[in-house]
């Protein structure tokens, strides 16, 4: 009526509000009441009606006893978590939907099954670019199944979480690990805007405290820890974007592999280790206690920014604990009360810490013991942030906002795929499980006489620890159970082992599975164990290509050890006329003098030239050693100070104008 006309977008980028006004008249009166308009608007951008914030904290093989939440343990303290729990609800049953990360990561993001995906493995590092999953035709003589061709990469035309809210105007970052596979399918092709440091690995590089390995995100101080570093960075992204709606995903490298801490946190747990527990690593306490001080620097800045009450918090993690590497002369952390752990199939290796917080929505310092599991994250976002799903698209999870009212799911049951044989403690050949109620029937394909099927269950409720197989005393109830495994294979499209053709019966004794015992995989090539002291000669592929000598040498988790050392190096065959460097991150038990040396060993007498390099402490370094353009050779060593005993490398690497070689000794490795 006074000549004013307003045209409002909602949705203009980042979901700002867009107005356009033009006004005829002019006058005090007029001008007032337009400020007042815009004054409205403002207070209503940044009110109610703003869509909340997310922010995803996914722990790195935590396990559901790592934490003070559920108290099962004595040692480690979380109370950051504890914080957490106090705003919003604990979840005590809530799952991975794969025993290992990459699966469940890329289940997080399209409320999809790894059975579905055919991204079954944490193999998204590896060079080779699979985006569809096949059926094997063999095996080795001691399995009864064949081995998938598993998926290498999360594609980037699934819809997901950080694609729907983009379209929603929502900021997109990523902070931590990724491992669903390098560019083109890295965080930055998956609709984040940030990606720190933007890395497809499967854990930190070398270490937890620097000096890291990334080679475009350098520490900013000695001995920073990564931990630390990230929650800054990802504090940072929450400041910049306070005024707009923001996805934060932050994937946290703890605490995977490599094991190590901060110093004075290990001292300080080592106080307190009572060996009689079976979590009793000092250093794996640091670990979780770096990981909670994390979640509490997050914590803090949204509560600074008084963003707390706008936004949504999960804490989950992407599967079971470690309880088969070693650290502190024992496993790195215990899962008991449940059995297993990371890479098992038992309640140890996908039942994890879970905490929602959504103030306004969720009845703070709450419990639920719903069964959830990690696919139901995005259709749980998707209907309570209204956001647009393709009418096409079929999710294998379901929305949970329910249990924010403690109102039960619509569910019968979840399942869990993992078609591998994993070479750990309680293992079992590829197999899938559902649960039901309180019970869980696991299938192992092929298992059985004959090719047959066959089938473990338990009864959660009574045998938490799953020593109780039922199977045989209620054949009912798996005949009934193991009719929602194939109904889910089918809906999934999943591609399943098959009997394996090369099996031999006298290879294979069931008795051995699931009993605590590390299975040697006979198909596997194992090195060769040299006596200390003599000149040994390691054909171990996890090398990738170089040979130890005068040592022991086996790679852990993207690390070679090499232990009884006496005069011991690394050789590799490395031909190059050029000037080059060669780079490496090396431990040794002690300081030292040593040197790389540049063979020529296809004249008569041999020709050597040697570079000195020093170790000035027993602690990770960074050594860099120019070999000029004059030196011919066809072996490269780096030979180890002659008095160190031990030491560590978790990186080697080339580099001159025209070629760059790189070794992380990961490519073999089972994560």
């Amino acid at each position: 009526e006074h000549g004013v006309q307003c045209e409002m977008d909602k949705r203009a980028p980042h979901g700002f509000y867009r107005i356009l006004v033009s006004i005829a008249p002019s006058s005090t009166h007029l001008i007032m009441k337009l400020l007042f308009l815009l004054f409205s608007l403002t207070s209503l951008a940044h009110g109610a009606d703003r869509p909340p914030n997310i922010v995803f904290i996914l722990a790195d093989d935590l396990g559901w006893a790592d934490t003070t939440l559920y108290g099962k343990t004595s040692l480690y303290r979380t109370p950051n978590l504890e914080r957490l729990a106090k705003r919003g609800m604990t979840y005590t049953r809530a799952y991975s939907a794969s025993p290992l990360c990459s699966p469940t990561r890329a289940s997080i993001l399209t409320g999809l099954s790894p059975a579905r995906l055919g991204l079954t493995s944490p193999n998204c590092h590896l060079p080779e670019v699979v985006l569809k999953a096949s059926a094997g035709t063999s095996a080795a003589p001691d399995e009864k199944s064949t081995n998938i061709v598993p998926v290498t990469r999360l594609a980037t035309d699934y819809f997901t979480l950080p694609k729907a809210l983009k379209a929603a105007g929502y900021v997109n970052g990523h902070f931590g690990k990724w491992h669903l596979g390098p560019e083109p399918y890295s965080p930055l092709q998956h609709n984040f805007d940030v990606d720190l440091p933007h890395t497809p690995g499967p854990g930190p590089a070398g270490s937890f405290v620097a000096p890291w390995k990334y080679p475009n995100f350098p520490p900013k101080s000695p001995e920073e820890h990564i931990e630390d570093r990230m929650s800054q960075e990802a504090s940072a992204f929450i400041e910049k974007n306070k005024a707009v709606p923001f996805f934060l995903n932050y994937w946290m490298f703890s605490v995977h592999a490599p094991f190590d801490a901060k110093k004075s946190l290990i001292e300080d747990y080592r106080k307190n280790i009572d060996p009689e527990q079976a979590q009793r690593s000092p250093t794996y306490a640091a670990m979780v206690h770096s990981m909670d001080d994390a979640v509490g620097t997050l914590l803090d800045t949204l509560d600074r920014l008084n963003l707390t009450e706008k936004t949504i918090i999960v804490f989950y993690s992407d599967n079971g604990g470690n309880m088969y590497d070693e650290i502190d002369n024992t496993t790195p952390t215990s899962n008991a009360p449940l059995r297993g752990g990371k890479a098992t199939m038992y309640e140890g290796g996908t039942r994890v810490p879970c905490v929602i917080s959504w103030p306004g929505k969720i009845p703070a310092a709450s419990t639920n013991d719903t069964v959830i599991q990690s696919t139901d994250f995005l259709p749980t976002f998707a209907e309570a942030l209204s956001l647009t799903v393709p009418k096409e698209h079929v999710f294998d999870g379901i929305s949970i906002l329910p249990t924010f009212e403690k109102k039960p799911l619509a569910r019968d049951a979840i399942f869990t795929y993992f078609p591998h044989n994993p070479p750990v403690p309680d293992w079992l050949p590829p197999s899938i499980s559902v649960h039901h109620d309180d019970w869980k029937l696991i299938r192992i394909f092929h298992g059985g006489e004959a090719g047959a099927h066959r089938w473990k269950l338990f009864h959660l409720s009574d045998d938490l620890s799953e020593t109780k197989d039922l199977a045989a005393s209620e054949p009912e109830r798996v005949k009934n159970m193991d009719a929602m495994i194939e109904a889910f294979l089918v809906r999934t499209q999943a591609v399943r082992p098959a009997i394996n053709p090369k099996f031999d019966p006298t290879k294979y004794d069931t008795t051995k599975e699931g009993i605590g015992k590390m299975r040697q995989k006979k198909s596997a090539a194992k090195p060769t164990k040299p006596q200390p002291g003599a000149k040994a000669d390691i054909a171990d592929p996890t090398l990738e290509g170089w040979r130890a000598r005068q040592c022991d040498a086996v790679v852990k988790n993207g690390i070679v050890h090499l232990s009884n050392m006496k005069q011991a190096f690394l050789g590799v065959g490395y031909q190059n006329p050029e000037a080059y460097q060669i780079t490496f991150r090396i431990k040794c038990d002690t300081a030292g003098s040593a040197a790389i040396e540049y063979l020529n060993n296809k004249v008569k007498p041999s020709i050597s030239k040697r570079f000195a390099y020093e170790l000035t402490s027993a602690e990770w370094q960074n050594i860099t050693v120019k070999i000029p353009a004059a030196t011919a050779g066809q072996i490269l060593r780096i030979h180890m100070p002659e008095q160190a005993k031990s030491a560590q490398i978790d990186l080697i690497e080339i580099t001159h104008p025209t070629q760059h070689k790189r070794w992380d000794f990961e490519a073999r490795i089972q994560k």
